[in-house]
C-alpha cells in the first residue's frame, strides 16, 4: 500500500505540514507528481467539475496548467480533525492574452489511513487583477520560506 506521510489522525503540526507539502507539489505544476497524493479512486469537485480517479485528476491538471500560466499558489491551514483538513488558498496566474487573475478558494480534504487523499472539494472565485497588483513574485516553483503567507498578505 502506498503511504504518504503524514498520516491521520492529524495534529496541528502534521496538518500544517500536509498543507505545505500540497502547496509545494502544486507549485511544481507537474500533474504526474501532484496526482500521486490522491487515491486511484479519488473523488473531486473542483468548481463545477466532478472528477473520479487519479487519471481524471492528471488530465484535469494538464488542462489547468496549460491555460493558467505562471501559476503560483499559497495554501493555509484553516481547520483539521481526525482524517480531514480544511484549507484556504489563493493563487495568481495569467491567461494566454496576458490577463492576470487572483483566484481565492477553500478546499475540504479527506484522507485514508495511508495519508492519500480520497476526497477533495474545492470552491474557487476568480478576480481579474492588473499585473501591478500581483503579490506573488517568487521564481516559479516552491514558495520561499520567507515569503508572506495568506494571513500576512491580508488575504
Amino acid at each position: 500500500m502506498e503511504i504518504r506521510q503524514p498520516v491521520p489522525p492529524f495534529t496541528e503540526e502534521t496538518a500544517t505540514q500536509k498543507v505545505r507539502m500540497a502547496e509545494d507539489a502544486w507549485n511544481t505544476r507537474d500533474p504526474e507528481r501532484v496526482s500521486l497524493v490522491y487515491t486511484v479512486d479519488t473523488h473531486w469537485r473542483n468548481r463545477s467539475e466532478f472528477l473520479d480517479g487519479r487519471d481524471a485528476v492528471k488530465a484535469f491538471l494538464r488542462r489547468k496548467w496549460n491555460r493558467e500560466l505562471d501559476y503560483r499558489l499559497i495554501k493555509e491551514l484553516w481547520a483539521f480533525g481526525g482524517n480531514r483538513i480544511a484549507v484556504r488558498f489563493a493563487y495568481e496566474c495569467h491567461d494566454d492574452s496576458g490577463q492576470w487573475y487572483r483566484s481565492y478558494g477553500n478546499e475540504n480534504w479527506e484522507f485514508n489511513e495511508a495519508g492519500l487523499m480520497v476526497h477533495r472539494y474545492a470552491s474557487i472565485n476568480d478576480l481579474p487583477i492588473a499585473e501591478s497588483e500581483r503579490k506573488y513574485h517568487w521564481p516559479l516553483g516552491r514558495r520561499p520560506d520567507d515569503h508572506p503567507g495568506l494571513s500576512e498578505l491580508g488575504f
